[in-house]
């Protein structure tokens, strides 16, 4: 199966070329403020888009699926968003959600720590594909200052469900992929530092 990966698109989905594919994940920041009209935008979009199957998490910029959140998965048409949960899609199985550690005061924080950890354990045993909106500690995760912002509970679970992909995006200087073990990780933001979608999604064939 052909997978293409996106992630940290902040409204600027129409300027990016989307490789031809069975499958489009994106790993959430669709939006810049998660406004209803935000999220409408970006569904209509997707929806416009020829892949046969969609999945999408939400990430800290999407607050409306946090906020209202039967609003924003009525918006999402002809995609699956996760939260916390599984889909399987032709023999893949699929778990999504859209946490990271806390960071200011946007939408899906959590303190690193326990909290994170409780999230985690939920991943399911088998799962082939994980999308998380942040990265693991460690894995495409440093920020130009030099810091590795990822989260380290994370990495814990990854390593004790071995997915076949890990798609996540959230540290935009992190972009690229990377494969250890038997995960191939891919930080696939769109948007560098500066909010200029300069990289291209991430094709995965599993």
């Amino acid at each position: 199966m052909r997978i293409v990966c996106l992630s940290d698109t902040h409204n600027l989905h129409d300027r990016i070329r989307v490789p031809e594919g069975d499958l489009l994940l994106h790993a959430g920041d669709a939006t810049n403020r998660g406004t209803e009209k935000e999220v409408s935008a970006f569904a209509d979009w997707l929806a416009g888009l020829p892949h046969r199957h969609k999945v999408v998490v939400a990430g800290n910029h999407d607050f409306l699926f946090q906020r209202e959140p039967a609003a924003a998965r009525a918006a999402i048409q002809g995609a699956v968003y996760l939260q916390d949960e599984a889909v399987e899609i032709e023999g893949l199985r699929i778990w999504g959600s859209p946490w990271q550690p806390e960071f200011m005061d946007w939408a899906f924080n959590l303190p690193r720590g326990a909290a994170l950890r409780e999230k985690w354990d939920r991943i399911a045993p088998g799962t082939d594909v994980l999308i998380t909106h942040g990265p693991p500690h460690g894995i495409l995760d440093r920020v130009d200052e030099g810091r590795q912002e990822g989260c380290a509970e994370l990495r814990t679970a990854v390593a004790r469900v071995r997915p076949r992909l890990h798609l996540f995006g959230h540290i935009h200087e992190g972009y690229g992929r990377e494969t250890r073990d038997r995960t191939t990780f891919v930080n696939a933001a769109i948007c560098d530092r500066g909010y200029r979608p300069i990289n291209p999604p991430v094709v995965v064939d599993l």
